[in-house]
């Protein structure tokens, strides 16, 4: 039986905003002359936050790992709505905001807590006959979708400014955090989208304990390997 490399399992990046998470994992292909490298759970390019990357054997645990529940930050901008429910999509909608507070957003933040049944945006990387969605999305194509069920742990706001609310949300993997932006302006009765997303947590693994991509970039091979967690940690997590 092999023994594992000290290459074997992965590390946490803290992404910038910019690069897609593919390009996080090319980058450090690249950097390090790694074979195989993998991510755990998709951000978004203008998303930042935790990333965590797989490398050698520790990419069989990408889809364990993937599982894990996610807690995001971030900000939602009221009075504007998107085609792509985030920052990134063309304004499709902009109505005047009505007078809001904080206690008002997380009334509204409550009614999302729990199981529910959410449709995925056009705009994401779900796959219709082997096509991802935004891509028949940017051809002004848009196909049936099948709700997935998802579960919402904790969802609240800790300050508003019209027109930006800051939000805090706990949620299982495969949420899609702008259409609950995008749902919530609709219930408010103006629309909304989704302006930044930061990703804090992962499972067990916090932001906290990540490295910037620039800086993991620069970190030497023998450097790199003092930061990796071990296959057989990453197995017991």
């Amino acid at each position: 039986m092999r023994e594992f490399d000290s290459l074997d399992g992965a590390i946490l990046i803290d992404k910038p905003a910019g690069p897609t998470s593919h390009d996080v994992v090319d980058a450090i292909r690249r950097q390090f002359q790694i074979k195989k490298v993998g991510h755990c759970g998709t951000l978004d390019p203008n998303a930042t936050g935790l990333l965590i990357i797989v490398l050698g054997r520790g990419t069989k645990l990408s889809e364990k790992l993937m599982s894990s529940d996610k807690v995001y930050e971030g900000t939602i901008k009221f009075g504007e709505t998107t085609d792509s429910y985030d920052a990134d999509g063309e304004l499709v909608a902009s109505l005047p905001v009505p007078p809001t507070a904080v206690e008002q957003l997380n009334e509204l933040a409550a009614t999302f807590v729990g199981d529910q049944m959410q449709m995925p945006p056009m705009v994401s990387a779900i796959k219709k006959n082997g096509v991802p969605l935004y891509k028949l999305a940017r051809k002004g194509i848009e196909v049936e979708r099948q709700p997935r069920l998802i579960h919402i742990y904790n969802f609240r706001f800790s300050a508003y400014t019209e027109p930006i609310g800051h939000f805090s949300v706990a949620c299982t993997k495969g949420t899609y955090v702008r259409t609950l932006a995008h749902e919530l302006g609709q219930k408010l009765g103006c629309g909304a989208h989704l302006a930044t997303l930061r990703r804090t947590v992962s499972g067990k693994f916090n932001v906290a304990d990540a490295i910037p991509l620039d800086a993991a970039l620069k970190l030497s091979l023998s450097e790199l390997e003092k930061r990796v967690i071990p296959f057989l940690k990453l197995a017991a997590s």
